[in-house]
């Protein structure tokens, strides 16, 4: 972490602060809420359920404009005013005592979370001109990002330790704070002004190559599915130690803060790109089909399986990032950055609202076979991109 900020400057180290305190926010947000809602706000576990998936819809179709909006209005304000509103809704949830007003607070906390994502990344690609510079920026972003989510789901299982409502309440109300502090940091950061033109989010959505390739790769992102949801399912099945699935999620995060920066370097180009993602596809397909074995095998030769295939897994993980971002940014046209990494956003979120599924389903009705069925899908994907990024590259 120390290195990554000796290596970025100016507004550059502002940003990767601002991302590492909100993402300990995140951490410790996303280890504690299922319980707060269901034992301290006492909502059923259906409505928490139906309302992070209509917020989550609500996020799939709000990406895009939202991307537009960040480049008809300057992404810096948009962004700013997108954590700030999620900021507020954060500290609301001390106030919802109805299943309405949950909903409400949780589409505005969710659905602005693509948004932001787009608004977040068309700001980098605004102020750095080079593309190389642009996905290094956003590894070194990530890595802050990881750092701070550790922190805080190590917080995070502090507060389930001691369960009780007022440290919950604290939690949220630190959560709170974590994005006032982001948005704080955005608003010092350098303005790019707003572009000559100002296209609509029609501009994005109507170019098929670029939507494509956005397509495939977002079917990459099932691995991060694959680790919250799939492993620690299979590994409850097959009987190996249930810590194995924290020491996994442990070497995963170490290992993308160590070598996201680096990972850039296999995608210094869209060719290379292409390339990069399809061996992500191979690597995660790799990880899966040794996953499919470990429920024939004893529990020492299964653990040491189970760490192979996270290894893989990770490298899966850096290179499809990697690729990536090269593919969005440099596949991008001018001037319609925001829009853009809209539709980006919205494809890797529609992937990951139905990746719990598709491992839960597969894994539950086909045993190994959903390891199997999940290398195919890796394959595919990854084997696709090449092709899909000469044509896009035929159209810019």
């Amino acid at each position: 972490m120390v290195v990554v900020l000796e290596r970025a400057a100016g507004w550059q180290r502002r940003l990767m602060w601002g991302r590492g305190v909100s993402a300990l926010g995140d951490g410790l947000w996303f280890t504690t809420w299922a319980l707060y809602f269901t034992r301290v706000a006492g909502f059923p576990p259906v409505v928490v359920g139906v309302g992070m998936t209509v917020a989550g819809a609500c996020g799939l179709l709000a990406a895009v404009p939202l991307g537009a909006l960040a480049d008809r209005l300057d992404p810096r304000r948009v962004l700013v005013a997108i954590t700030g509103v999620r900021a507020v809704a954060m500290a609301c949830y001390l106030l919802v005592d109805s299943t309405w007003a949950f909903l409400v607070v949780t589409v505005a906390f969710v659905a602005l979370a693509n948004g932001g994502n787009a608004a977040r990344t068309a700001l980098v690609s605004a102020l750095v001109s080079d593309d190389d510079e642009r996905v290094a920026v956003l590894a070194r972003q990530r890595v802050a990002q990881h750092v701070g989510y550790a922190a805080g789901a190590g917080l995070g299982a502090l507060v389930l330790s001691v369960d009780q409502p007022g440290v919950y309440h604290l939690s949220i109300a630190g959560n709170a704070v974590s994005f006032l502090v982001l948005a704080a940091v955005t608003v010092s950061l350098p303005s790019p002004g707003v572009a000559v033109r100002r296209p609509s989010a029609r501009t994005a959505l109507r170019d098929l190559p670029y939507l494509a390739v956005t397509a495939v790769t977002a079917v990459l992102s099932l691995c991060w599915a694959m680790l919250s949801t799939g492993l620690p399912l299979w590994i409850a099945a097959t009987g190996l130690p249930l810590s194995l699935s924290g020491a996994v999620v442990v070497l995963s995060s170490v290992g993308i803060a160590a070598l996201q920066v680096a990972a850039t370097r296999l995608a210094t180009s869209t060719t290379r790109a292409a390339r990069t993602a399809v061996g992500a596809g191979v690597a995660l397909a790799a990880s899966c089909l040794l996953l499919a074995v470990t429920g024939s095998t004893g529990t020492g030769v299964g653990v040491g399986i189970v760490l192979i295939a996270a290894l893989l897994h990770l490298a899966g993980e850096l290179g499809y990032v990697a690729a990536g971002w090269r593919l969005s940014i440099s596949l991008m046209r001018p001037h319609a950055h925001g829009a853009y990494q809209g539709a980006t956003e919205a494809a890797t979120a529609t992937a990951q609202m139905l990746a719990p599924s598709f491992f839960t389903v597969g894994l539950a009705g086909l045993g190994a076979g959903g390891w199997v069925l999940a290398a195919a899908v890796f394959l595919a994907a990854g084997a696709a991109v090449p092709a899909l990024t000469r044509w896009a590259v035929r159209t810019r």
